[in-house]
């Protein structure tokens, strides 16, 4: 392969090396020029593009690299489109950000842009947990807000998410008209960094309070939870923001047995312990569930980097831990949160659940079964965020989740927050404990009670400029020939969410769906399968999601049961060539 610059790119790089960038961006832009022309051609081949959730990508110097000038000329765009959906009223902004190497950098230099568009930012003083920026939007009454994360992606990456007035993440018209003003921002000298009649407002040990006080409200079970005091949590920030307010959460919560990590308490952009910040991840949990052995826990908790998804680890019969999946989390969860509405007399006829598309639909089985109305979105938490936004005033939310470790209960936060879920699930913990069961028991009587319900996730990564044509690729070809059986049961139902439509393949009828648009395909079988095909709209990778069902007749016949349909989602994989 010749090491030979394109003229494009050659032309891009020097706007940077002749421009109005500082000294240090300059010389490694040469460098890559002398030294590595295949990074140079990664990091300019494209602008980095602004997406319907904000930037994400790889920090370094380029158009197509998370640094403080495509940071800048997002804000200066953002700046825009605030001011004509605002005009001359005073205009105030929230901004946070995680632990992530030149998160405050990115996070400060927002700040800045904003002030010298004349629109007032409240910066938090430190990092904090991504769901209390969603609760400074609306505590302060801000008009926007911006967190500058990249959630649990590697190390490499930062990002830059950007929410409205109500607290969520942008949605339509919001987000494309966003998109819009930012792609009007052709130079680096278009960015006002410096100057304007806007100010920069600290914000910290105030806002924690009160959202810590909005968070108490939700405890269910505080008698049970003053029994069960002395609970073992191992808790876990990953070196993230869950440091800041998961513990005095708990703490608040009445639970006085919080067992940490020391290591991986201290807030680092490297990840120094973990090959990956991600809950998901069995060996982002390895040194809490080693310690929750030898402490003898009840439970072990862990948050992601900006603490907005959580990963669980519960006690089985034996004395080791196992890691829940997000379907298995949220199954536990809305369970406990449904029984005690119920119990405590709260439920009046007009709540509801949320949970998206690809969430396992255990959970609207436990929601109908209290009379509780569930409402399926989009994935992602916007979604679920509109849905509430939506039903103000009119319905109770209850819980909303994810299978991606997201989870939300009350209405004061407007995105997925960990630092809810952590206590809420700890509560459950101790709920459990009381019925004299292990949450691992508690779930597999959950099994028996309404279907053991399966699920897997497998991601396919296709990295760089052909990854993105290769997944195109896989999207198309099952658009065109999609399967007509799946484990031996035949497809009834192609749900196609970029086109808005379901196809009935008994009929041939076809019937609208009333969500937005979105690039995802979900195959029924007869037999209640369900695989969900869709690109991550955050990394390079094409996301299948396999959903099976058996039925439990007893907790003793779960490792059978357990191992078939195991043994069915490898046949499912296997069928669909994809290892």
């Amino acid at each position: 392969m010749s090491n030979a610059i394109e003229p494009q790119i050659a032309e891009k790089a020097m706007v940077w090396i002749n421009g109005s960038y500082d000294e240090a961006t300059k010389k490694e832009v040469k460098r890559l020029m002398d030294e590595d022309p295949q990074e140079l051609k990664e990091s300019f081949y494209q602008s980095l593009e602004f997406g319907t959730g904000g930037l994400r990508g790889i920090m370094g110097v380029g158009t197509n690299r998370m640094n403080i000038y495509t940071v800048g000329m997002a804000t200066q765009g953002l700046a825009n489109y605030i001011k004509t959906q605002f005009g001359s009223e005073p205009v105030k902004v929230a901004i946070a950000h995680d632990s992530r190497n030149n998160s405050r950098l990115f996070a400060e230099t927002t700040a800045k842009i904003f002030a010298a568009n004349d629109i007032t930012a409240y910066l938090f003083e430190s990092l904090r947990p991504t769901p209390e920026l969603s609760f400074a939007i609306r505590e302060l009454g801000c008009k926007a807000g911006v967190v500058v994360t990249a959630s649990h992606n590697p190390k490499e990456y930062n990002g830059y998410k950007v929410y409205w007035s109500d607290g969520a993440q942008i949605i339509a018209p919001h987000d494309k008209n966003i998109i819009a003003e930012v792609n009007k921002i052709s130079s680096v000298d278009e960015v006002k960094f410096e100057g304007g009649n806007g100010k920069i407002e600290i914000i910290g040990e105030e806002i924690d309070r009160k959202y810590i006080d909005k968070l108490a409200t939700l405890t269910l079970s505080p008698e049970i939870i003053k029994k069960h005091a002395d609970l073992k949590i191992v808790y876990t920030p990953i070196h993230g923001t869950g440091a800041k307010l998961v513990p005095p959460t708990l703490s608040r919560f009445g639970f006085k047995n919080i067992i940490h990590i020391p290591e991986q308490d201290v807030a680092d952009g490297n990840f120094p312990t973990v090959k990956s910040p991600n809950p998901e991840e069995s060996s982002a949990l390895a040194m809490a569930i080693e310690k929750a052995k030898a402490e003898n826990a009840d439970i072990v908790l862990a948050t992601d980097p900006d603490a907005d998804r959580v990963g669980v680890a519960v006690k089985t019969a034996d004395g080791s831990f196992e890691l829940l999946n997000g379907n298995q989390t949220a199954s536990l969860l809305f369970y406990y949160m449904l029984n005690r509405w119920k119990e405590n007399g709260l439920l009046q006829g007009k709540e509801y659940i949320v949970k998206t598309i690809v969430t396992t639909n255990l959970l609207a089985d436990i929601a109908k079964s209290y009379g509780v109305e569930v409402f399926n979105v989009l994935t992602g938490f916007k979604f679920i965020a509109d849905i509430i936004g939506k039903n103000e005033g009119k319905k109770k939310f209850i819980v909303g989740g994810e299978e991606s470790y997201g989870y939300l209960a009350g209405e004061f936060v407007r995105d997925k927050d960990a630092v809810i879920a952590c206590a809420l699930i700890a509560e459950t913990t101790a709920w459990a404990k009381e019925l004299g069961k292990t949450l691992d028991q508690l779930l597999k009587e959950i099994y028996v009670k309404y279907g053991f319900y399966k699920e897997q996730l497998l991601s396919v990564t296709k990295k760089g400029i052909s990854g993105q044509e290769e997944i195109k690729q896989m999207m198309a070809d099952f658009r065109s020939t999609p399967p007509t059986t799946i484990a031996g049961s035949k497809v009834t139902l192609v749900h196609d969410y970029k086109v808005g439509e379901t196809l009935d393949l008994a009929t041939g009828s076809r019937s609208a769906i009333d969500l937005p648009k979105s690039d995802v395909l979900q195959f029924v079988t007869a037999d209640g399968t369900i695989v969900s095909v869709r690109p991550s709209g955050t990394e390079p990778k094409i996301k299948f999601y396999f959903g099976v069902k058996g039925s439990l007749a007893s907790v003793a016949d779960y490792g059978k049961v357990n191992a078939e349909l195991d043994a069915k989602v490898q046949q499912i994989i296997a069928e669909l060539k994809l290892k």
